[in-house]
């Protein structure tokens, strides 16, 4: 464009600046006509650049100009617009002060991008109050006045959503995982196993997208390799998530010939010889549409993902699934209008603690683009009104896909912060306390038959001790090999379950207990047959009384269950105590409380002539009576098999 002192073009770009007219007044003292006309002629070769997105020829060519012309007020405002292009927006305020302080009426006009940058560096009070002195211009156009207020808007709702969660001494800090997983090539979507070590995630290199893994090796991630097998082809997969034990990968395959749709839904599992051919998760869950970014729930059960399908609130929204007893999976369920808008929701992940959600959307109020949220699950049909991540994790540009570990506080996410090692690197980062989920351990091991130590396929179900909901449930591997997670908190039933086997059970108290420990437990399960016997850990009595407590319920059930499932089976409960007190007391307590137990069998239908009991008081220990660990081992009930 060739330069004239009548005309100095201004650099603007459609993501920050509308076009409008200079408003003037007696007390602007620029005049672009009078600026040196070889800065001005340079002016305009940035301009030439910056139209053709040569940014950074661009910047030199202002930085020329205003060698030229140290008071040339266009170079500051336009170098100002170059900057917040590139997402420098501390530059860009410096900038955009510069030529307002130089002369604040010629500048006006240019308040509205002001303010975005001034919201981009976190400053959202000034920002708000610039956008206000720019909407006060009686001059703008129905244009300008509609992208103010919509700017207005989001720099409200930052200074409110500041005062409701105050920031106090949260620092954020995103450390780039280094050269194990980053390189030059565009590294995104990571995915975790439950204990933090191993790390799936997309690398694009040219337009192809592949599965790579890196393992947590003395504090640093080893180098990435690409997943073995047959889930790496010459199509694009990516969009992946590995199941909290590692062998299950559901991921988003796009324009596969047997697909569904564009993009659909396809899973893979871990073999000896690698991970398995892909396989699409059939019409009942893909459709014509597009459905990408999938979460698995810890314990398998459901998978949440992104779809356009008929049905929604909008363009894109959540759904979820649910495994069948078949291993199919149920025709989707929308999450409803406490996650989904008339906007789009996408890239879910399910946290380790089977609660919390994460999710990006443009629907939902925030900082003007698609921002990070989260929700939690109420039950399986009911969600908690989505809640915005705040800022600094979200920022006046998009924000893309977010998961966190079972820590419940370190965050990972792809970014293309300024030491990226090439556009899109991983990153992780400590999560604000009012924005995390549950802390989650786990308890894991194998099922196997005591008698032939061979592995059990069997169910392992965890619930809540106080309300006797179910938890999760989750299937062994054929091995009888189990995970399951324990989200800290709560105060759980553990019981796994095999039909001919006397049915397991265990408790883990997590309401007070803050340990870090995870649990290894190998489960022997007896065969139901004369002379087996197993104690029942989650019979509860207050101290000293034989009412069965509330807590009792959920396994009392499933000891009700076992009984209807084999009805030739007869039983005999008994009671011990620990040594505290006289024997004869004891004793009388010990037969009560297996009298309870009965009692509660016969409410429920199963036949007195299947059942004795018996109290031995404390003539039976396991353990010392030296310890309250060893005194509350002994204090127990048994179930013991008379006959089958």
């Amino acid at each position: 464009m060739p330069f004239t002192r009548s005309h100095i073009p201004k650099i603007i770009f459609t993501l920050l600046i509308f076009h409008f007219c200079h408003f003037t007044a007696s007390a602007q003292w620029y005049d672009p006509e009078k600026v040196d006309k070889k800065a001005g002629e340079i002016y305009g070769m940035a301009y030439e650049a910056a139209m053709t997105a040569n940014y950074s020829s661009a910047l030199k060519y202002l930085d020329e100009a205003l060698k030229l012309e140290p008071r040339f007020v266009d170079v500051y405002l336009s170098r100002a617009g170059i900057y917040a292009e590139q997402k420098n927006y501390v530059a860009s305020v410096v900038d955009f002060e510069t030529g307002l302080r130089m002369d604040s009426v010629y500048s006006k006009t240019y308040l509205l991008p002001y303010s975005i940058s001034l919201a981009g560096v976190g400053k959202f009070q000034q920002a708000l109050e610039a956008i206000d002195e720019f909407l006060a211009n009686p001059t703008l156009n129905g244009q300008s006045i509609k992208a103010g207020n919509y700017r207005k808007s989001t720099y409200i709702f930052a200074v409110e959503y500041e005062k409701k969660h105050p920031a106090k001494d949260y620092v954020f800090l995103p450390e780039n995982l280094g050269n194990g997983i980053n390189t030059k090539d565009l590294e995104y979507f990571p995915s975790l196993t439950i204990d933090g070590r191993r790390m799936i995630f997309t690398r694009r290199i040219a337009s192809d997208e592949d599965f790579y893994e890196s393992d947590f090796i003395d504090g640093r991630w080893s180098e990435a390799k690409p997943l073995g097998g047959k889930i790496n082809t010459n199509l694009n997969e990516g969009a992946q998530n590995i199941s909290q034990d590692g062998q299950l990968l559901i991921f988003t395959g796009c324009n596969y010939p047997e697909g569904e749709g564009s993009c659909d839904l396809y899973f893979s599992v871990q073999t000896k010889n690698g991970w398995s051919e892909p396989q699409n998760l059939g019409p009942m869950v893909n459709t014509d549409f597009w459905e990408s970014s999938p979460s698995l729930s810890p314990d398998k059960r459901d998978l949440y993902f992104a779809s356009s399908m008929a049905g929604g609130f909008g363009g894109r929204d959540i759904w979820v699934t649910h495994r069948l007893p078949t291993g199919k999976w149920s025709r989707p369920e929308n999450l409803g209008e406490a996650v989904n808008t008339g906007g789009d929701e996408s890239c879910p992940f399910m946290h380790a603690d089977n609660e919390t959600l994460y999710f990006n959307s443009n629907g939902h109020p925030g900082y003007g683009q698609t921002d990070l949220y989260f929700s939690k699950k109420v039950n399986d049909s009911s969600w908690v009104v989505a809640e915005n991540l705040g800022y600094p994790v979200n920022t006046i540009d998009d924000q893309g896909s977010l998961i966190v570990a079972a820590d419940g506080k370190t965050a990972y996410y792809a970014s293309d912060g300024g030491d990226s090692k090439g556009g899109l690197d991983i990153y992780s980062f400590q999560l604000r306390e009012d924005i995390r989920p549950l802390k989650t351990l786990w308890v894991k091991g194998t099922v196997f038959d005591k008698k032939t130590n061979a592995g059990l396929p069997s169910a392992v179900e965890l619930a809540d001790l106080k309300s006797g909901n179910l938890i999760s449930k989750v299937q062994t591997d054929e091995d009888g090999n189990y995970l399951v997670t324990l989200p800290v908190g709560k105060d759980y039933a553990f019981n796994v379950n095999r039909r001919g086997y006397l049915f397991y059970s265990d408790n883990f108290s997590l309401t007070k207990n803050s340990t870090d420990s995870v649990f290894n437990v190998d489960i022997p399960l007896q065969p139901i047959e004369k002379g087996a016997s197993i104690i029942l850990k989650n019979i509860f009595f207050e101290t000293g009384k034989f009412e069965l407590q509330n807590e009792s319920k959920s396994e009392l059930d499933k000891l009700v269950t076992l009984l209807t499932e084999n009805p030739n089976v007869k039983i005999q409960i008994d009671g011990h105590t620990d040594n505290v007190g006289q024997e004869k007391d004891n004793l009388l307590l010990s037969t009560n409380r297996a009298k309870s137990v009965v009692g509660y069998l016969l409410s429920k239908s199963i036949n007195a002539q299947r059942l004795t009991y018996k109290g031995f008081g404390s003539t039976n220990p396991i353990s010392e009576n030296k310890t309250e660990t060893g005194k509350a081992l002994n204090r127990r009930t048994t179930l013991s098999v008379i006959s089958n």
